[in-house]
């Protein structure tokens, strides 16, 4: 955020409240029964959100944080990057909304802090959800940027309250969660931030911060568990943040200081000491509704999904396996994060594609975020927040770099076979961002039994977005096989994940 201090108190103290108490006795229970079979013990679900803005994860080994760290051992650690513009800048306003609602910016419509445009009607808040779900929920937040309470959150939610400071905005949270019953809470933390802008991440003044932040979330955990009724609830926490900052302060760029963010995430389902590669901060929201056995409607058509449903694809598979730079040499030269050998069942046709060229994408490659979008800054990439992990991408632009034999970029990616059902409908579904910025085509085929290939969509326009298409499966076939074929002349690129088929 860009606000001055005083200005944000001023939004906190103002930021309109909606205080609508409930009964403890009008709760459902809403609890997770035991699988033993006799005599079922329930315990009720209770969520707890910690936000600390503008906080690095790359500065958190070095700065004083017991508790956080402490709950990295206990759970889930996971990082990930941000969008950057053309999508939205890393600003708190599009960070926060795509947090609460589970949706990336291109959706809820927020780019910057002036929410101007937000579509709220259409992508809310995990807490109003919860609330249309179970209006007997004791829904919570608290926080010190005045618009976070006030609009990220809406008014739906039970209680929402704007603290002047951090060290406010922490009594009040461990106050309501001692002497209440709330049962889903997101508690913001602002100072952070602050001291990002003003003296940048390299700075004591900025691991200062982080300390304090981290006592400050160790008062809202004693707060959760000094609970009279704590042994008989099924508390999940996690803490996240909604941008980076630079070195020397700042942040709404593309840098990768900027763009990473993290998942942190304490409970039942959670293994404790685990790290992963696939969680967004999209799914922060669906996993708190998941939790409350809310589950989301496909309608709602939000992007995250419940981190206890995620699986892995084969492409994420390729981890282990991936590669230090070759041709990219702006890239740190200890970075793994590319390779052109495919995962078992799948094969890459490069008999079209010219020799020479950028090693790491001479034809499709499988790529990380890390390594794929900091190749070159600004050029679109960053909006390639939908694919999770390993990813597989074919790159026109970056290939054109260096020298290569006469003709354009073609290359084809195959699917291995996967089982259909004759005289049925399959679906064929897959992440995909496919960026056109000069001569380029795009072409998704199926073949079954390995009969001829049919085409079943094609692409030249640019297009973001998890697809889900279906097709008439012939009778008596039993296998398809997709195609994936990209051509370009130094154009731009086309990113394939979670590939999926259902028949």
């Amino acid at each position: 955020m860009h606000l001055s201090r005083s200005v944000r108190a001023a939004l906190a103290v103002t930021a309109a409240v909606t205080v609508l108490p409930l009964a403890a006795s009008a709760h459902a229970a809403g609890g997770k029964a035991s699988s033993s079979g006799t005599a079922a013990v329930t315990k009720r679900p209770k969520s707890l959100v910690i936000g600390i803005d503008g906080a690095t994860f790359a500065k958190f080994e070095k700065a004083k944080m017991p508790r956080v760290k402490g709950l990295m051992t206990a759970g889930l650690t996971a990082t990930s990057n941000l969008y950057a513009n053309p999508m939205a800048p890393t600003l708190s306003g599009p960070g926060w909304s795509t947090i609460a609602t589970g949706a990336w910016p291109d959706k809820h419509k927020v780019v910057d802090n002036s929410f101007t445009g937000a579509r709220f009607d259409l992508y809310p808040d995990y807490a109003t959800r919860l609330e249309g779900a179970n209006p007997a929920l004791n829904t919570l937040v608290v926080g010190t940027w005045g618009p976070i309470p006030s609009t990220v959150f809406g008014p739906a939610v039970d209680t929402r309250l704007g603290g002047v400071s951090d060290a406010n905005t922490t009594t009040t949270a461990v106050s309501k969660l001692k002497t209440t019953d709330a049962d889903a809470t997101f508690v913001h933390l602002d100072d952070v931030d602050a001291a990002g802008h003003s003296s940048g991440t390299e700075s004591q003044a900025y691991l200062n911060a982080l300390a304090t932040a981290d006592n400050e979330i160790g008062q809202i955990l004693d707060a959760v568990t000094s609970r009279a009724t704590y042994a008989d609830e099924d508390w999940q926490i996690v803490v996240t943040a909604d941008h980076g900052h630079k070195p020397t302060g700042g942040h709404g760029g593309n840098t990768p200081a900027e763009r990473q963010t993290f998942v942190i995430a304490k409970g039942t389902g959670f293994t404790p000491g685990s790290v992963r590669h696939d969680v967004k901060i999209t799914d922060i929201a669906p996993t708190v509704l998941s939790h409350f056995g809310v589950a989301p409607d496909p309608a709602w058509q939000l992007d995250g999904k419940a981190i206890g449903t995620l699986t892995p694809d084969a492409f994420d598979a390729l981890r282990p396996s991936l590669n230090t730079r070759v041709d990219e040499l702006a890239l740190p030269s200890t970075l793994k994060g590319w390779t052109t050998t495919a995962p078992t069942g799948w094969t890459i046709d490069n008999s079209a594609m010219p020799t020479g060229g950028v090693t790491e994408w001479r034809g499709w490659s499988f790529a990380t975020d890390e390594f794929w979008t900091n190749t070159d800054l600004g050029q679109g990439r960053e909006t390639n927040v939908r694919a999770r992990d390993v990813f597989a991408v074919a790159d026109s632009d970056e290939w054109d770099d260096k020298a290569h034999g006469a003709g354009q970029f073609d290359s084809t990616l195959v699917s291995p076979a996967f089982a259909v059902t004759g005289g049925a409908s399959a679906t064929v579904s897959y992440a995909t961002n496919y960026k056109v910025d000069g001569p380029q085509t795009g072409d998704v085929y199926i073949s079954f039994d390995g009969g001829p290939r049919q085409l079943l969509q094609s692409y030249r326009a640019d297009r973001d977005a998890f697809e889900k298409l279906t097709v008439a499966v012939p009778a008596g076939a039993t296998t398809a096989r997709l195609s994936f074929r990209y051509t370009g002349t130094n154009s731009a690129f086309w990113t394939i994940d979670q590939v999926a088929l259902t028949s």
